[in-house]
């Protein structure tokens, strides 16, 4: 996964670089080892720290934005809403792919046995 960082208004760090890799790491178990590339923004703005996270794939693409006092607490929302996000579609390939795995349930009612007399009934 390649990721690309930005920051505005604000002063670029290891620190920081080493955190948002760190979260971008944690959303590799969604993909097959795909091309996908990450692109963080970060800035402040009055005092509030803001994240935008663009997800980007083969065949997909996913955005995130949060906000927070501290940039650390936004980086931790920012994925979590990522997370949310891969793991709804990821479910719902999955139940896509199972759903008409055993075939659709056919009854097969014959009418001539429909009204027969059960041998278990007791007159």
């Amino acid at each position: 996964m390649k990721v690309t960082i930005s920051f505005k208004n604000l002063k670029h760090t290891p620190a920081l670089d080493s955190r948002i890799h760190e979260k971008s790491a944690t959303l590799e178990k969604f993909f097959d080892g795909g091309d996908s590339r990450i692109n963080w923004v970060c800035y402040v703005n009055d005092g509030v720290h803001h994240a935008e996270v663009k997800l980007h794939g083969l065949n997909h693409e996913y955005h995130a934005t949060a906000k927070s006092d501290n940039l650390y607490k936004t980086f931790d929302l920012a994925v979590n809403k990522l997370e949310k996000q891969l793991s709804k579609q990821k479910q719902k390939t999955k139940n896509r792919i199972h759903k008409h795995k055993n075939g659709p349930d056919i009854v097969i009612l014959d009418p001539e046995m429909a009204w027969a007399d059960r041998e278990d009934d007791v007159a």
